[in-house]
């Protein structure tokens, strides 16, 4: 460059330029708590619908065991009326005893089922241990070790929860 040219040129550019450089600097930080702002945001935004979800699982599985307490209190009813066929099937002049307590026996296990709790069986099948409980084994001719031959009390689920596991004696194989 020649003087002239050189002379033409602003004497402040270092200045100029040190200021345009502390403004790019400040821009990116700028940018960059803007981009952590966001960041935070959809962090924010996800956490709240991850919320709203669990809450929603939860009162959904709330609903659907609400009746859990009752029906493990009305359970001790069907015993009972379980154990009165086989002490009304002993006594031969309480036929018609035995017929009604059948009836309203078959009528509260259809009751049970219309809110899907249903019972938890099993003889002849293998032992399922999450929803039976084996009391007793004993020797079968007829079933090979490790499946069900009696059902001491009978177990109820609801939905898919056990309520009360089945007690049940299991086969040890033959004598």
């Amino acid at each position: 460059m020649s003087d002239e040219q050189n002379q033409s040129l602003p004497d402040d550019i270092g200045p100029q330029a040190s200021e345009n450089l502390d403004l790019e600097t400040e821009l990116q930080a700028l940018r960059n708590e803007l981009q952590d702002a966001n960041d935070r945001a959809l962090r924010s935004h996800a956490e709240l619908e991850n919320y709203r979800k669990r809450a929603q699982r939860e009162m959904a599985d709330e609903r659907k065991y609400a009746a859990l307490p009752v029906v493990r209190d009305l359970l001790a009813v069907a015993d009972n009326l379980e154990l009165a066929i086989q002490a009304a099937e002993k006594d031969p002049g309480a036929a018609k005893v035995l017929e009604g307590v059948k009836m309203v026996l078959t009528q509260f296990n259809s009751t049970l089922e219309q809110h899907e709790i249903v019972r938890i069986g099993g003889i002849g099948l293998p032992l399922d241990p999450n929803r039976q409980e084996a009391v007793m084994q004993e020797p079968s001719e007829e079933l090979p070790a490790g499946m069900v031959t009696r059902i001491v009390r009978t177990g109820y689920q609801l939905h898919d929860r056990v309520i009360r596991p089945a007690q049940v004696f299991v086969s040890k194989g033959p004598a």
